[in-house]
């Protein structure tokens, strides 16, 4: 009997796995067990002629294989690889000492190539000081783990010699991070005529990740805003990227050879997803649009258009930073830390309060479309901006206006401040204050205190929303060099959760 390590990912976390190899006298046939997938016991047909178009001949015995633990489900086809080494072991083909330092991961063509797979950052991040032979493609990506030894390989062939001393590889190692430069074909705030509350609002937001909602009648610029959103955020760490990469390989979004992902996502679902595209899940769980968006910006533009149970699920993730799918066996945890942007029409025409055109709609369908967004889901947006209609002399004024550039070196500044204040806290940004760092960090004047003690009776905000001025007006500060948090700040705070008394006071 031979046993071999090998490994899969489930959600964003590593499970090793011994497949254990016996070769028996009997009838001719492979036995899978320790509950394989369809994809895993299709490996049988794989194995067999990649081993033989690669020129190894495999007596036909009875091979049983146990992928343990046994009570764990095993899930894709990164075990052929694996399978077929220790097969040739167990045949003495390889000394089966050569075999203890390394785990292997990969699929077989039937030419005895290996293909690339899925999740292997996350596999390699997950089982630190280990020795990998993998897919040559999956190489740059698994070797950006700390501690790991990573041997790319093409084929069996090429990995038997490698085993056998007849080949030598040499080992990738803590490949560094080299985050690229911003593209210089991003959409830029330079081309957007106007909107200058607007386009304060979205500096406010970045600045101090603030989720944020624009509403405004078509062509007002709400979907032109947000695509340049993109060109304003902060640059990652090399700790956020690793974590991004993470849930985009487990997705089979990375692009081979691309390595560590350098650029914050931006998604932008259709308003026809439904709540599991947005959250994840599945069988096999996968993350959603929420995750795959994590660290960067999710884009819900026709705001009341989404499904209902769908707009419902953003509760959790909005005030956790995470997901948990749970299942009959296990609960599966993935990341999800975005920023919100979304945009909406004040009313199913869309000209509500425009000048230019009369709104045809009764009041109740302007309630019903409005009720379309609870208010436990408004109440967890930070920032409410309208977005009005731009005269004909906006549109064609040669006035220069900021661009990305500058805008973003104002949020870089603030968020410096952010992470100096809470070097010793688990969060570094204004929006993820506790109510007790609030108390410490986010205390207005005397002035300030006055006027929010009176928008809270005027507006009926609730606790969450006093909370919410507190952190927008922290943000406000920041970007203005204040230390303390003043009355105008709060004023400018109190806008805009304006909202929650035209809709629901």
């Amino acid at each position: 009997m031979i046993r071999i390590k090998s490994a899969f990912a489930v959600g964003i976390h590593a499970f090793p796995v011994d497949i254990e190899v016996d070769i028996a006298s009997g009838l001719p046939q492979l036995i899978l067990v320790g509950l394989p997938d369809t994809s895993i016991k299709e490996a049988r047909e794989r194995v067999r002629t990649a081993l033989k178009n690669s020129g190894f001949h495999i007596p036909p015995d009875k091979i049983t294989i146990s992928l343990a633990p046994a009570d764990l489900k095993k899930e894709g086809a990164a075990f052929d690889f694996p399978i077929a080494i220790g097969i040739l072991a167990c045949h003495g083909i390889i000394p089966a000492e050569k075999l203890a330092d390394h785990i292997f991961l990969g699929e077989l063509a039937l030419d005895g190539t290996l293909r690339p797979m899925k999740g292997v950052i996350a596999i390699t991040t997950g089982l630190k000081a280990f020795s990998f032979v993998l897919p040559g493609e999956n190489a740059e990506e698994a070797a950006l783990a700390k501690d790991v030894s990573i041997y790319p390989v093409k084929s069996i062939g090429e990995a038997v010699d490698f085993l056998l001393g007849e080949k030598s590889i040499a080992p990738l190692r803590n490949l560094p991070y080299k985050p690229k430069a911003l593209s210089q074909n991003l959409p830029d705030f330079s081309e957007v005529r106007g909107q200058q509350a607007v386009k304060r609002a979205l500096e406010i937001a970045v600045a101090g990740d603030h989720k944020i909602l624009f509403i405004g009648p078509p062509g007002s610029g709400k979907t032109m805003l947000a695509k340049r959103l993109p060109a304003i955020l902060p640059p990652m760490g090399f700790e956020e990227a690793l974590e991004i990469t993470k849930i985009h390989s487990v997705a089979g979004l990375l692009s081979q050879g691309n390595g560590l992902i350098s650029e914050r996502p931006f998604r932008s679902p259709h308003y026809t997803a439904s709540a599991i595209a947005l959250t994840g899940g599945g069988t096999s769980p996968r993350p959603g649009e929420m995750s795959l968006s994590h660290g960067g910006v999710l884009f819900l533009d026709e705001l009341p258009e989404f499904r209902r149970d769908a707009l419902e699920t953003l509760r959790g993730p909005l005030e956790d930073g995470c997901i948990t799918i749970s299942r009959a066996k296990s609960q599966i945890t993935f990341p999800a830390h975005f920023l919100l942007v979304a945009a909406m029409n004040p009313c199913p025409c869309g000209y509500l309060g425009d000048s230019r055109k009369t709104c045809r709609c009764s009041l109740g369908q302007i309630h019903k479309y409005q009720s379309k967004i609870s208010g436990p889901v408004l109440d967890r947006i930070d920032i409410h901006i309208e977005v009005p209609a731009l005269s004909f002399q906006t549109l064609v004024s040669q006035e220069p206006t900021e661009s990305s550039a500058t805008i973003r070196e104002r949020v870089c500044a603030c968020r410096k401040i952010q992470r100096s204040r809470y070097r010793m806290r688990s969060y570094k940004t204004n929006s993820q204050m506790s109510p007790k760092d609030i108390k410490e960090f986010a205390t207005p004047d005397l002035q300030g205190r006055k006027l929010i003690e009176m928008a809270m009776k005027e507006l009926h905000l609730s606790a969450r929303a006093y909370y919410k001025i507190l952190k927008i007006a922290r943000t406000i500060s920041d970007l203005a060099g204040c230390e303390q948090i003043q009355s105008d700040h709060i004023a400018e705070a109190i806008q805009y959760r304006s909202l929650d008394r035209q809709w629901y006071g």
